[in-house]
């Protein structure tokens, strides 16, 4: 379960500590910028460089008296830092240094959530082309449709992770933006100039405009990015649960030795992992949603927006990068039962091939609605138990005037439907 995760590197990018950091960061290259420009001594720069620190037990103690975190912190860097620690955050206002901060906190958990992301990728990429030519049944509405292969629905799932990369990659960029405007984003205090070489020392982009925080459109892409791909994780792992059930039986998810599926029933092996996802997955579309409310303010600001952050970012990246780490262990431990695919494209007698002799008539000549008729009354004479499709059809005189049994029994040919699979992967680029 989720409890048991590990992921040591995002748990540490929304940690206290690396959110002081950053806030240490930006106050370090805001004092640097300002002495650059002359607002401040070149001493007190360096001072603050030097001597800034912080620990998380005094800021705590100060903030229980202050009851505003800025302030306990600032206060707290400023006892290292010493008499110049006057110029500590001078002309800033707490957002400031709470958003751009949070910019390189967005940042990082972008590049996890990429890094897992290009490994579920791989590991799926692989599965596809080793069973690019498994031919199984398509269904819609659950239903059996006609031939594909295990390898064709895979490469799907590759095209799909590839399009949800591209927009975390763009949420990566809306993000990496941070403010030095002050308190309602006019720069009264603070010279755009410094806004633009702070940004530059922390490799930010400077927003255009701003209030006295960074507008929350930002924020709502960054988790509309991971919803989305929660999306697409969670169509993978319900389509395996899927497959999985017993009637189906054409992959299973992993199941180690001495696993147990039920405490009641000993022969259980059942979906977990990918039940596990499907569940998470649904948090992740309802903090998009809570960002997504985040962006109305009051005016310039308000502090609507502060505490659903401090939950719904850092949940939201921890969770999108442990579901890629879950799903990648489904992926490289998926069986998949290939006779089994194969056995099942038969479970109807041939009925998946009904369309290839439709259109065999057609090309006969035959109307396309007559052409279905015939077809269809063969059809459903075999699925109600009289006759098979082929034996049906041939013994339908109008159809057996038109094809020989020679071409039915090409419209029978499982090589027909997957003739293209290795056009579709080059285009995929599997």
């Amino acid at each position: 379960m989720i409890a048991r995760y590990t992921g040591v590197a995002m748990g540490r990018i929304w940690s206290e500590q690396r959110r002081f950091e950053c806030w240490l960061q930006v106050e370090i290259a805001a004092a640097e910028a300002m002495a650059d420009a002359g607002i401040i001594p070149a001493s007190a720069a360096a001072a603050i460089r030097e001597r800034g620190g912080f620990d998380i037990a005094r800021i705590e103690e100060i903030e229980a008296k202050t009851r505003h975190d800025v302030i306990a912190f600032t206060t707290a860097v400023a006892e290292k830092v010493g008499e110049e620690a006057r110029w500590l955050h001078f002309g800033l206002t707490s957002s400031d240094v709470i958003d751009t901060a949070q910019a390189l906190q967005m940042r990082e958990a972008c590049d996890l959530v990429l890094d897992g992301l290009a490994k579920l990728a791989d590991a799926i990429r692989a599965r596809a082309e080793e069973h690019r030519h498994t031919p199984m049944i398509g269904r819609t509405h659950g239903v059996h449709a006609e031939p594909t292969t295990f390898g064709l629905k895979v490469a799907c799932w590759v095209a799909e992770l590839r399009r949800a990369r591209a927009r975390i990659e763009a949420a990566r960029a809306e993000v990496s933006v941070g403010k030095i405007s002050g308190a309602v984003g006019n720069f009264a205090h603070c010279p755009p100039s410094i806004e633009r070489r702070v940004c530059e020392r922390l490799g930010l982009a400077p927003a255009l405009v701003s209030t006295q925080i960074l507008q929350r459109d930002r924020h709502a892409a960054f988790l509309a990015a991971l919803a989305l791909l929660a999306g697409t994780v969670e169509r993978i792992a319900t389509e395996i649960r899927n497959l999985q059930r017993t009637e189906l039986l054409e992959v299973e998810e992993p199941f180690k030795k001495g696993q147990k599926g039920s405490s009641a029933m000993p022969h259980k092996r059942n979906p977990r992992l990918c039940e596990n996802v499907t569940g998470l997955c649904r948090v992740l579309r309802a903090n998009a949603l809570v960002a997504m409310e985040n962006m109305v303010q009051w005016h310039e600001r308000d502090l609507s927006n502060s505490a659903p952050e401090r939950i719904v970012l850092p949940d939201s990246a921890t969770l999108a990068h442990f579901i890629l780490r879950r799903m990648r262990k489904v992926i490289e431990g998926l069986v998949v039962y290939a006779e089994r695919m194969k056995s099942n494209i038969g479970l109807t007698g041939g009925l998946v091939f009904s369309q290839r002799v439709l259109l065999a008539l057609t090309g006969k000549g035959v109307p396309r609605d007559e052409a279905y008729r015939l077809v269809q009354r063969a059809a459903m004479s075999a699925w109600e138990g009289s006759g098979t499709f082929k034996e049906n059809l041939l013994s339908d005189s109008k159809v057996a005037a038109l094809l020989s049994e020679k071409e039915l029994d090409a419209c029978f040919d499982l090589n027909y439907y997957t003739r293209y699979v290795d056009e579709v992967f080059e285009r995929v680029g599997i």
